[in-house]
Formats: structure tokens, C-alpha cells, sequence
């Protein structure tokens, strides 16, 4: 089961109580990823309100770090902090606090089959706040950066098949492009799409496209990862080095990344 958005619309209070948080002053902030690695099993407390009560205090624990959570228009949002403090309905955007008083987060989403507290709930991380919310006073929005690809996601049995349709594949994981955007950068970058399709059974296949396996170094096989990697390391107008593998060979070449159409 997904994360439930507090209230169906906890990226609008997100974005609304932060931005006044940061624009009153009324918080110190912990951004600091050496920081966050020490969180797991601290104490912590979830300010908000909770089906209307103002001003309510809640208590918990950290429980995990680094989740990945996905948002009501499917964006995946990675360096996400679960809790057991106690959240429901009332409580998204709301502060995640440190014993000090410090913000180590923005409460968000809860797992929950009846819709309130089931002692899993998350948080967005103070790194996250800090990097977008500057943008969004700044411009109003935050772009968010893109390849400019569609992409199917390999797995061994999907490898096979593509064998099957005559596709050299020494991989079978990573990130075959299926489509380019039309204008995008992944096509003047000159990566390269399916150049037709081949049936194999039931299955239309794009075939001839490249095979994305990392993006700065990093290894790629997702799209979850792919997404989460550039949302929280990268930035439109920057480039990055894809490597990936085209007739059998790894390549690697400088794409700049777009924004997120």
C-alpha cells in the first residue's frame, strides 16, 4: 500500500507552512546528511493538528531513513524520514523536531488501511525543504529535472525477450529508452530510441534503443531510482554523464538535463 496523503493534499500544506516557516525565521533547520545518519532511533516529536486540536505535541522515534515515497502526481520523493511518532489527518505540514527543537522534517504521508495513525508515518527531510523551498520564493515553482526519456525498466525475464527480438543485451538490469521526447535533450545529447518494433509473442517490442545503467557513476536500474537520483542530486540545467550500453557496448556521454515537462 501506498503512503496516504494527510488530507489527500499534503504537498500544498508542505509547501505552504514551510514557506512561512522559512520566511518568519521560525525554525532551525537540520540539512546537514552527516547529520541524518545519527537520527536513527532518536527521540523526536511531531508538532500539528491532528483532526483540528491546535497545537498538538506528539512522541516517537525515528525509524528508518532514506524511504521513497511517492507523490499524488506520481514524482518519486527520496530522503524521506519514517517515524512512529503518532500523525493523522491535520498534522501534514507540520514540523518533525529534534529534543532540541530543531526541524529534521516536514510531516507528509502515513501508512495506514484505516487512514489514521498506525505508528508509520513520514516525514520530508530538512535537506529537501532547503533545497526547494529558496526556488519557490525565488521563481514560484520548482522545475524539476528530466532525461527527456521514456524508459522500460529491464528485468532478466524482460531481457530475455528483448533477446529474443534480436536485441544485444550484456546486461539484464537498467533502463531501456523507448521513446525520446520530441525536442528533447536525450535526442540532441545522441542517445538513441528504438528504431522499430518487433513482436515476440503477445508482445510488441521496442527494439534498438539504448540501455541507461548510470548516471554520474551511479548504478541505475530502475525508474524509481533514476527519479529519485535526479530529484534529490541534480538540478535542471546541469550535466550530468549517462553511461549506458548500445550494440553490446558501454558508452558514456554529457547530457544536459531539461525540465520535467
Amino acid at each position: 500500500m501506498s503512503p496516504q496523503p494527510g488530507r489527500g493534499r499534503w504537498i500544498v500544506l508542505f509547501l505552504e507552512v514551510v514557506l512561512l516557516a522559512v520566511i518568519a525565521g521560525a525554525f532551525v533547520w537540520i540539512a546537514d546528511r552527516r547529520l541524518d545518519a545519527g537520527l536513527r532511533g532518536q527521540f523526536v516529536l511531531a508538532l500539528g493538528n491532528p483532526f483540528g486540536l491546535e497545537r498538538t505535541l506528539t512522541f516517537g522515534i525515528v525509524s528508518a531513513l532514506g524511504r521513497v515515497i511517492e507523490s499524488p502526481n506520481q514524482r518519486f520523493i527520496g530522503e524521506v524520514i519514517q517515524s512512529d511518532v503518532a500523525i493523522n489527518p491535520g498534522n501534514s505540514g507540520g514540523p518533525l523536531l529534534d529534543l532540541s527543537g530543531r526541524v529534521i522534517g516536514v510531516n507528509s504521508a502515513i501508512l495506514s488501511p484505516s487512514g489514521a495513525n498506525a505508528g508509520i508515518g513520514f516525514a520530508i527531510s530538512a535537506r529537501t525543504v532547503q533545497r526547494v523551498v529558496p526556488v519557490l520564493i525565488r521563481e514560484g515553482r520548482y522545475p524539476h529535472p528530466s532525461l527527456g526519456v521514456r524508459v522500460i525498466e529491464l528485468t532478466p525475464q524482460r531481457a530475455a525477450l528483448f533477446e529474443r527480438a534480436g536485441m544485444r543485451l550484456p546486461v539484464t538490469q537498467g533502463l531501456l529508452v523507448a521513446e525520446l521526447i520530441n525536442g528533447g535533450l536525450a535526442a540532441q545529447a545522441d542517445l538513441r530510441g528504438p528504431d522499430r518494433l518487433v513482436r515476440v509473442g503477445n508482445w510488441n517490442l521496442p527494439v534498438g534503443g539504448d540501455v541507461i545503467v548510470a548516471i554520474n557513476g551511479r548504478s541505475i536500474t530502475t525508474s524509481q531510482e533514476l527519479l529519485v537520483y535526479l530529484e534529490m542530486e541534480t538540478q535542471v540545467g546541469e550535466t550530468v554523464q549517462v553511461t549506458f550500453i548500445r550494440d553490446g557496448r558501454e558508452q558514456t556521454l554529457p547530457m544536459t538535463l531539461a525540465e520535467l515537462r
